[in-house]
């Protein structure tokens, strides 16, 4: 595979308060993007962390 989107298809992605989504970073499984998104959950912030995968994201 040659195209990254299709190599990486899971996102994280970071929502703070107002509504801004900012990309975390991009992985190969949801498995691997949900203990990302779980490992920075934890830390105690008021940001919303989750997983979409490429292409099925709200715009």
């Amino acid at each position: 595979m040659t195209d990254t989107g299709s190599a990486l298809p899971w996102l994280v992605i970071r929502q703070d308060e107002g509504g801004n989504r900012y990309r975390v970073g991009r992985y190969a499984t949801r498995a691997e993007a949900e203990r990302v998104a779980d490992r920075l959950g934890t830390r105690g912030n008021q940001r919303l962390y989750v997983v979409e995968r490429v292409g099925h994201g709200v715009p």
